[in-house]
């Protein structure tokens, strides 16, 4: 019996590879991981295409009971199907590992990810250093740890990207409080929020390395038809509407010719899609921390 560990790609459910196919076609039990990141479609649309029902495993599952997904492959095959590639989240090689160590056979298939297709935008793949991720600021809670990586490979002309922070099934604590199970409304980071947490940052700091006038590319949807791609300064990015989630950053460091030429059609121009002002509350002051996702949709 195997455990397999597939991935989705970053798209719909079409792209996933036909090796990935025949694998869930075999397996008994099929898991969607539900909380590294999400698809553009619901699962629904995968059951259909893979003629199987999908189990949907979110955060308490993936890192509270994921033995009960690989345990299952002492009986028969079992799949966990995963967005984008298996092994580009930690969360993925944990659940394999402890999967080898009950003596099951495991088998990953492979797909696309951000880390490649982040290239889109013609920024070069081995120009490119250690990747961070940037996580919500809350009232008491706004780290700086990812700054000092972003400064390691601005130093060697290197590029940076940002896997934007969300967040899906959180609990809700105040009603936890009051003893009832809630969970938050689903947040996705948006371009616009990390470019506004990296400036404070900067400020903090004050190195330069995400100083207003630094170039950036903003990526939104990579792998679906609505993929947008805008480049320009952070400041310049502050405000572009770059529509629902998933979005990701770059924080570039030096440019290429060839790099410079294949985003010249991606440069904001006054013609850039703008957000709208935040909204401001009773007291006409704007939140902070509002996000604002035009063209959201449902995200299951």
């Amino acid at each position: 019996m195997v455990f397999y560990v597939i991935g989705l790609g970053l798209g719909d459910e079409r792209d996933i590879t036909l090796r990935g196919l025949d694998a869930v076609k075999k397996c008994s039990k099929v898991f969607l991981e539900h909380y590294t990141s999400v698809l553009g479609v619901d699962k629904d649309a995968l059951e259909a295409l893979y003629e199987r029902e999908v189990t949907l495993a979110d955060r308490d599952f993936v890192e509270c009971q994921a033995e009960a997904i690989y345990q299952e492959a002492k009986e028969s095959d079992v799949a966990l199907l995963v967005v984008g590639d298996p092994l580009c989240a930690t969360t993925h090689t944990d659940i394999i590992i402890r999967a080898r160590e009950t003596g099951a056979e495991v088998q990953v298939i492979h797909n696309t990810s951000v880390m490649g297709a982040v290239a889109s935008c013609g920024l070069q793949l081995y120009q490119f250093g250690q990747t961070v991720s940037i996580p919500f600021f809350d009232d008491k809670w706004r780290p700086d740890s990812f700054y000092p990586k972003i400064a390691y490979n601005a130093i060697g002309k290197m590029h940076t990207l940002c896997l934007l922070d969300i967040k899906v099934k959180e609990p809700d604590f105040q009603a936890m409080m009051r003893g009832q199970t809630k969970f938050m409304p689903p947040r996705f980071m948006t371009v616009n929020t990390c470019i506004a947490q990296l400036l404070e940052v900067e400020e903090r700091i004050g190195e330069g390395h995400c100083a207003p006038d630094v170039m950036g590319v903003g990526l939104a949807r990579l792998g679906q038809p609505t993929q947008c791609i805008v480049a320009g300064t952070l400041q310049e990015l502050l405000d572009v509407d770059f529509g629902g989630p998933l979005h990701s950053f770059v924080v570039c460091g030096e440019l290429h010719d060839l790099e410079r030429d294949y985003l010249a059609p991606y440069m904001v121009t006054a013609e850039t899609p703008r957000l709208p002002p935040p909204t401001p509350d009773e007291d006409g002051a704007a939140e902070e921390g509002d996000e604002v996702l035009p063209g959201d949709r449902d995200i299951f």
